[in-house]
C-alpha cells in the first residue's frame, strides 16, 4: 500500500468543526493557512484580549470544557473572512470577522449558547494574517496516522472511532500503527513540503467527544493508557520547506 496523505483540514476557529481542503500550501514556521487563526476566548481570558501571541488552549473554549460546540457546523470563508454557524442545518448565527460588528453577533451567539460553561462573556480574538493559536506553538501542524486510530478502535476501544475527534490537519494511511510515535526529531517530504516532527500528541479531553453526536462517549486516556502505556494519538510537526501538499501525496520519511 502507497503511503499517502488522506485528508487535509483546517479548523479556522478553534473549538469549532473543521473544513477539509483540496489542496493546501504550506509555508515554513507556519500552520495551514487560517488554520486555528481564531478562538473564542473564556470569560477570565478575555481580560487580557489585547495580548498578542500565542494563548494556551486553557484559555479558549473549546471541546475540552464545553463538548456541545460539536453539536455545531461552521462554515468560514477565506476570501471575504465570513463565518456562518449552523445547529441541525439551520444558520444561528453569521458575521464577518474582519469587522467590529460581526464579531460582536457571533460573540452574542456564544454568550448565550456557552452561557454557564465559565465565567464572564466569550471574546473572540484574531491571531492575525499568518498567525495562529495552535495547540503547540513550536509545531502548529498536526498529524494523524489513520493505521494507529484502526487498531485503537480495533484491539483496544471496541468501538469506532472517529479519526476527526483528534482534530489533525492531515490525515495519512499506509504505514504500520503507531511507528509515527518514533519520528520525533525526524523530517517528512509530504506532497512538495517537508515538516520536522517535534512531539507527539498528547491525551486532550476534547477527543473523548463524538464529533458527530457531541456526547462524551469514549474515556480515552485509560484506553490508551491500558492499551499502549502512554497517552499519546498523533504527532505534531512544523513546516522546514513550504510546499503544496494535496490528497494522494506521497508521505516520505527523510
Amino acid at each position: 500500500m502507497n503511503t499517502i496523505i488522506t485528508a487535509i483540514r483546517r479548523y479556522p476557529v478553534r473549538g469549532l468543526s473543521g473544513q477539509d481542503l483540496p489542496s493546501v500550501t504550506l509555508t515554513a514556521g507556519q500552520a495551514l493557512p487560517f488554520d486555528r487563526r481564531y478562538g473564542l476566548l473564556t470569560g477570565p481570558a478575555a481580560q487580557d484580549a489585547d495580548r498578542q501571541g500565542w494563548r494556551p488552549t486553557d484559555d479558549f473554549f473549546t471541546l475540552d470544557r464545553a463538548e456541545k460546540l460539536a453539536l455545531l457546523e461552521s462554515e468560514f470563508d477565506a476570501d471575504t473572512s465570513g463565518l456562518v454557524i449552523r445547529r441541525a442545518g439551520k444558520p444561528v448565527s453569521r458575521g464577518r470577522l474582519d469587522q467590529a460588528m460581526g464579531c460582536m453577533l457571533v460573540e452574542q451567539f456564544f454568550a448565550a449558547y456557552l452561557a454557564g460553561a465559565a465565567p464572564g462573556l466569550p471574546k473572540l480574538v484574531d491571531a492575525g494574517p499568518g498567525g495562529a493559536f495552535p495547540l503547540h506553538e513550536d509545531a502548529p501542524v498536526l498529524l494523524l496516522n489513520l493505521a494507529s486510530v484502526r487498531d485503537l478502535e480495533e484491539r483496544v476501544a471496541k468501538q469506532p472511532v472517529d479519526p476527526n475527534r483528534f482534530r489533525a490537519n492531515l490525515h495519512f494511511d499506509g504505514f504500520e500503527p503507531w511507528v509515527e510515535r518514533q519520528w520525533v526529531g525526524r523530517t517528512l517530504t509530504v506532497g512538495g513540503a517537508r515538516l520536522q516532527v517535534v512531539r507527539g500528541c498528547d491525551y486532550r479531553p476534547g477527543s473523548d467527544v463524538n464529533p458527530v453526536t457531541g456526547t462524551r462517549d469514549l474515556t480515552l486516556l485509560p484506553i490508551l493508557e491500558r492499551g499502549y502505556g502512554n497517552s499519546q494519538c498523533g504527532i505534531a510537526a512544523r513546516v522546514v520547506t513550504g510546499g503544496m501538499v494535496a490528497p494522494g501525496d506521497a508521505v516520505l520519511l527523510d
